[in-house]
């Protein structure tokens, strides 16, 4: 059997539609098929039970808890990240800073990015522990009277895990805002300036709108990864969101439903539906009042 030519582009995208529809699509179909039974590790047969966990979900205080630290971990790290990534960026691009060293300084921001998050977490547990540096300095310098237990304070650990999230990745956002702001033609500054525009002016009336289509992706890829953050927290203290459950994610309160002692798949997958579902709507959300009028229209 021979192809034609119009078909031969059927055949090149068959490799990815096949992996898609077995490695994605099912998934996801059959992480909303558990969440309505009772599967479980330690049991062959699981019925369906409806709505079930989804209500013992709501019915749990520590769901809305990793909810609530899932947002707050979240929005306390990307507002720093956005803002001192879009004015570096702004710097780096400037054609009337001339900066040196742009090339040296974009790497040196991206490098915590390459690292691997159990290693920072290991580190930052290191730096912070008891008898760490952290306390050895304070204790040595007069700070403090006697070491502390840092790793046991609440807010402390939120702060710990906000600016791993924030170091960790303003540097790739810094790389993105610099090639959305390098595409931008010069010829609409140099008008602008002969208008008598301001700096500020030209960055509200020239770089943001034109930005507006990274800021798109960069707030929905952060937003996905800030709802599915689980490595840092989880390896930082207990692996359980101690202390008095500070940085329980949603993700690790997957986990954790996942391998209790008898492994609760349907349980676990409620949560995971909740998370998708929340994460597409706030997405949606971002589309619209960050697209333009036509994509508005279109959702």
């Amino acid at each position: 059997m021979t192809l034609k030519k119009e078909h031969y582009g059927y055949l090149f995208i068959a490799p990815f539609v096949i992996a898609f529809l077995i490695f994605g699509l099912y998934p996801i179909y059959n992480t909303f098929y558990l969440s309505f039974t009772n599967t479980t590790l330690m049991t062959k047969n699981a019925d369906f039970v409806g709505l079930e966990n989804y209500q013992r979900l709501f019915a749990d205080n520590t769901f809305m808890t990793a909810v609530k630290n899932t947002w707050v971990l979240w929005i306390l790290n990307f507002i720093p990240q956005i803002g001192i990534a879009m004015l570096v960026s702004v710097w780096f691009t400037s054609s009337r800073l001339k900066l040196k060293g742009v090339g040296t300084w974009r790497a040196l921001y991206f490098l915590p990015n390459l690292l691997m998050p159990a290693s920072i977490a290991a580190l930052f547990f290191s730096f912070f522990s008891f008898y760490g540096p952290v306390n050895q300095f304070v204790v040595r310098a007069g700070i403090m009277p006697e070491a502390v237990h840092w790793l046991q304070n609440p807010t402390v650990t939120r702060a710990i895990v906000i600016f791993i999230q924030w170091w960790m990745w303003f540097g790739q956002t810094i790389i993105i805002l610099m090639a959305g702001m390098t595409a931008i033609s010069l010829s609409l500054y140099e008008s602008a300036m002969v208008d008598g525009a301001n700096a500020w002016q030209m960055f509200r009336r020239i770089t943001l709108p034109l930005l507006k289509p990274i800021l798109i992706y960069i707030f929905v890829t952060s937003l996905v990864g800030g709802m599915q953050m689980f490595d840092i927290p989880y390896l930082l203290t207990d692996g359980r969101g101690s202390p008095d459950q500070s940085i329980l994610t949603n993700n690790m309160l997957m986990y954790l439903k996942f391998s209790s002692s008898r492994g609760h798949i349907g349980a676990a997958s409620a949560v995971g539906v909740l998370v998708f579902i929340m994460t597409s709507v706030c997405a949606l959300g971002i589309f619209y009042f960050l697209g333009d009028r036509r994509q508005r229209s279109a959702l």
